[in-house]
């Protein structure tokens, strides 16, 4: 599901989940949508549900209310909290591109619709299948010109919930992410920094930062003009080895500004982040970018700070900053090409 965009859903033909204990009528509906030109799953119980919604994902859900093993209130409700789960799971797990198309599909998933099947005149059964959650609700003996309508409707507004989390997904990408780069820009790194000090504020775990910087990174761009090429492609270059070594680290890569690359590793201490920042270096050294005006290598290089504290509620996310921007202005001070601690 992670490579799906919601405009290849939306194009799709809408899928319905029918949950009925009565074969006779799951028949009958079955046919009857088909006729409307969907596609169709059947399952017998409210269980069966859980487990063909999970593994489905369908454009709707037709519950019957009264079910053996799980009625249909109940798995509603059940349904409602898998949605939750996995848009919750969704953020915590924020990270540039992957987890914003994760976090759009969690939010259309939530708003799949549920429509009630219940008895007629059943006003108790009506409100307990709202109460559950339920998006709409048809009554036995099944009226089927109007079941058409209502779930021509619901499809209907869920092609528009589709269409705006897409555009929605589009605008974070704008907001969040880098475009030259591909890497989170400021802004998003420093909400990420932001939530990790709290996070780690409070269960007293250690916080890492690297930054870098490419070095003599302003006489490269003067040579590339000169010759007509794009130096820009180095900081696509750079910013791709540090997204590939930081992947592994549950942590954040971003543009920090200009010619400067900013990493952020929760629960990392200073070895760890040591270690990730010679990786990091070691990937630079051999792409060989070519760096003519370079006094000391052939090719492009990376001066690295790391700086690693235990936030606390007295002590700010600028703190960290300030190490590491020390770190990196000692490295640099210390001849380029070198990683420096704070």
């Amino acid at each position: 599901m992670s490579n799906i965009n919601s405009f290849s859903v939306s194009k799709q033909t809408p899928l319905i989940l029918v949950a009925n204990d009565d074969k006779t009528i799951r028949v009958l509906l079955r046919k009857a949508m088909e006729q409307e030109g969907y596609r169709v799953v059947e399952v017998n119980d409210g269980k069966q549900c859980l487990d063909a919604y999970e593994t489905i994902k369908p454009d709707i859900v037709l519950l019957d209310a009264v079910m053996p093993v799980m009625d249909g209130f109940t798995c509603c409700k059940q349904l409602l909290q898998i949605a939750r789960n996995n848009l919750i799971s969704a953020l915590a797990t924020f990270d540039t591109d992957s987890a914003l198309n994760n976090t759009v599909i969690s939010k259309i998933w939530e708003r799949t619709p549920i429509l009630m099947i219940t008895c007629l005149d059943d006003e108790e059964s009506v409100n307990r299948a709202f109460d559950a959650g339920a998006t709409d609700y048809v009554t036995k003996p099944i009226h089927w010109p109007v079941l058409r309508q209502r779930l021509r409707r619901l499809l209907q507004q869920g092609q528009v919930y589709k269409q705006l989390e897409a555009a929605n997904q589009a605008l974070q990408h704008l907001a969040n992410v880098d475009g030259l780069t591909e890497l989170a820009n400021r802004r998003c790194l420093d909400d990420y920094l932001n939530t990790q000090w709290i996070n780690l504020a409070q269960e007293g775990s250690p916080l890492s930062m690297i930054l870098c910087d490419v070095d003599l990174f302003k006489p490269y761009i003067d040579y590339s003009r000169e010759h007509h090429s794009d130096g820009s492609l180095c900081l696509q270059k750079v910013g791709a080895v540090l997204n590939s070594k930081v992947q592994k680290t549950k942590g954040l890569a971003a543009l920090y500004g200009g010619d400067e690359f900013a990493v952020i590793m929760p629960y990392t201490p200073t070895s760890g982040a040591v270690e990730v920042a010679k990786a990091i270096q070691a990937g630079i050294k051999d792409l060989q970018i070519v760096h003519p005006k370079s006094t000391i290598s052939p090719y492009v290089t990376l001066s690295i700070g790391v700086a690693t504290v235990v936030p606390t509620w007295e002590s700010s996310p600028s703190d960290l900053i300030v190490r590491a921007d020390k770190a990196l202005y000692q490295a640099k001070q210390g001849g380029y090409n070198r990683i420096c601690l704070q």
